[in-house]
């Protein structure tokens, strides 16, 4: 990339979203809740909500008049439970209104348990016209080994809880595919407790949608947790794609690691990248790391990203951030062309090998091969765009 800002903090002490020092910054004061009414209507004003759409938003701050979306499971099984079942609601409590809210509206929780080696589950969300909730659990067991991909699709809004819940020496994979019509509205809040020495891979790939928000949430049961958030994202001219982390490091000798990447490419295209990691005084020998990167292919589109590190103890293996956001990298590409690469050929290679690592390490063929065939659709329109001009 060209034109880059970065930044690679090894030893930062406090960091918040423009906030700088003091206690009232700290993620650890954060109000949560199950009861929508704890939490005032945002104006937009609010240091979590100032990157947000706020009118294209709305309708998730307010009570959800909303059915239930359509869940399909294509491979695996899942059971249909009641809210109240005693499984439910023990992965944290929602961190805003609008998490609240969906979890208001939810009537029922589908629940996906994993055991021993399970076989992967497929499960489809569909978002009809209107507004729809979901609300999902994904539950591993001690010692069980296993993969859950939740794709999004649909023309409407969803409001979205997943609870994902690890137990001790389990291994977790879920996948959580946005690829719905550009009309459709999508708030999801994704929980996640990972138990001791367990592992848990949370990937994230949003390549559609008129204005997303996704806020995932981690934090350990016991020691040896080791958590691995990854994410892609393709944001196209008048979207907006929010992908908001947060890692809460309490219990000692845990790991994180977050790798999020993303393309953007017309006007008006808008990305938002937040990466919060709390280290509390308890979590010592933590090793933690985040890392952003945004590639802009055309004018006009704009890219956030803030990397936060709250350390509250100096007994720490490694703690560190970076953060880069760039125009496409015109060095490389005179570089292939020097060679005798034809120019779309080189252009394509430059993206692609941006995201070939984290497309990899993402190990399910389905969802590799769905994000690829989006990477070439959005080559193709780059390409249509600079031949128009």
């Amino acid at each position: 990339m060209s034109d880059t800002l970065s930044t690679d903090h090894s030893k930062a002490v406090l960091e918040s979203e423009g906030v700088g020092e003091g206690t009232g910054s700290s993620r650890a004061d954060r109000l949560c809740s199950f009861d929508p009414a704890d939490f005032e209507v945002p104006t937009g004003e609010e240091e979590e909500w100032r990157f947000t759409p706020m009118k294209r938003l709305a309708p998730f701050f307010e009570t959800l008049d909303a059915a239930q979306a359509e869940v399909l499971v294509s491979a695996g099984s899942v059971e249909s439970a009641s809210r109240g079942d005693e499984r439910v609601g023990l992965v944290g409590k929602p961190e805003d209104r609008t998490g609240a809210l969906a979890w208001q509206a939810a009537e029922r929780v589908h629940v996906v348990t994993v055991a021993g080696e399970a076989p992967d589950t497929m499960i489809a969300i569909d978002a009809p016209e209107g507004m729809s909730v979901a609300q999902l659990l994904v539950l591993a067991e001690e010692d069980a080994k296993g993969t859950v991909v939740i794709e999004h699709a649909g023309v409407g809004d969803l409001a979205e809880t997943v609870e994902i819940e690890a137990k001790d020496r389990s291994e977790l994979t879920v996948v959580s595919v946005q690829e719905a019509e550009r009309s459709a509205r999508h708030v999801s809040h994704q929980r996640i407790r990972v138990g001791r020495d367990a592992k848990v891979r949370h990937i994230v790939v949003t390549l559609g949608g008129d204005a997303v928000r996704i806020a995932t949430s981690s934090e350990f049961a016991g020691e040896g947790g080791d958590v691995e958030l990854l994410g892609a994202y393709i944001t196209e001219g008048g979207e907006h794609h929010e992908h908001r982390l947060f890692v809460d490091h309490n219990p000692p000798n845990c790991i994180s690691r977050a790798t999020y990447k993303g393309a953007l490419q017309g006007e008006d295209a808008h990305s938002v990248w937040i990466g919060d990691v709390l280290i509390r005084p308890t979590a010592t020998n933590t090793d933690t790391y985040e890392l952003n990167r945004n590639l802009v292919l055309t004018r006009g589109g704009k890219a956030d990203s803030v990397p936060n590190l709250e350390i509250e103890t100096g007994e720490i293996a490694g703690a560190g951030h970076a953060s880069a956001t760039g125009r496409f990298d015109e060095e490389q590409l005179f570089y292939l062309r020097a060679r005798g690469v034809p120019e779309d050929v080189a252009r394509r290679l430059v993206v692609r090998g941006f995201f070939a690592e984290l497309v990899e390490s993402i190990g399910v063929e389905s969802v590799q091969a769905k994000l690829m065939a989006a990477i070439e659709r959005e080559l193709d329109l780059a390409q249509a765009s600079r031949d128009a001009e």
